[in-house]
């Protein structure tokens, strides 16, 4: 099953973009369009991805660390965008966000325009990689012994002082694992994107994935394959990283 889900899907892409010459290669990746794709969806993946730890954080310190009669509800609604489809999301939010939605129209009377611009890239990242941040720092929440924050209160420290001393800390890993799962799934992101995005060359709101797609219907395969293949390097790198801090966070902790 890991073959033929994983491993075969992902040989296909590096044979066929191993096929191409060094010369040809860069000059795909290095067109303009293809380049101002890469700096659209690094830059808003980041910039979501970030936005995400925080607001992450605090959703999860909230289903850990308070009691409240809607509790389930909430977290219930942190898996949504797992299990709503992406296109439905994007057309939603596309609609909400533009000049004759809500909250759009008002946005958009103050002069701040969501739909089809980057900042309506970063909001649909957002919605689709927050469950990540939160189901990563949720069980290392639950975790954390809270003697540690009571003997700091103890020894005079104020809460924020606690917090950013001896929580945080803890948390670190995992919010940086959650930052990378969620920057990975921005950077791939197409179906929530494609809508609100308005896929302008010009306006450089072209993400990675809509070139990709892009160059299939042009029957340019070469082309696919080639900025798939950097799109792979990428992810795969992102996903070491994640492994890598993960396994020294677990020694850290055997150690202990």
């Amino acid at each position: 099953m890991l073959s033929v889900l994983i491993l075969i899907p992902l040989a296909s892409v590096l044979l066929k973009g191993f096929t191409l010459s060094p010369q040809r290669f860069f000059e795909i990746i290095t067109e303009k369009n293809v380049i101002c794709a890469f700096l659209t969806s690094i830059g808003c993946a980041f910039l979501a991805a970030f936005i995400n730890c925080v607001f992450g954080l605090i959703l999860a310190w909230t289903l850990v660390r308070c009691d409240f009669f809607y509790k389930p509800f909430l977290d219930g609604l942190i898996e949504l965008p797992f299990a709503l489809p992406t296109a439905v999301a994007g057309i939603t939010l596309s609609k909400m966000y533009s000049d004759t939605g809500f909250p759009g129209k008002y946005l958009s009377a103050i002069g701040i325009d969501i739909s089809y611009t980057h900042a309506g890239i970063v909001l649909a990242m957002v919605f689709v990689g927050i469950p990540f941040v939160v189901r990563t720092i949720e069980p290392v929440l639950r975790k954390l012994d809270p003697q540690y924050e009571e003997a700091a209160h103890i020894m005079g420290a104020g809460s924020i002082y606690t917090f950013g001393r001896v929580v945080l800390p803890e948390l670190g890993p995992a919010l940086l694992t959650g930052f990378g799962l969620a920057f990975a799934r921005g950077i791939g992101e197409y179906g929530s994107v494609i809508y609100i995005s308005g896929n302008s060359a010009k306006a450089h709101t072209q993400v990675v994935s809509y070139v990709i797609m892009q160059k299939l219907n042009y029957m340019d395969y070469e082309g696919a394959a080639a900025i798939a293949l950097v799109m792979l390097v990428i992810s795969f790198l992102i996903l070491l990283g994640i492994n890598l801090v993960q396994i020294r966070q677990s020694r850290r902790v055997n150690d202990i």
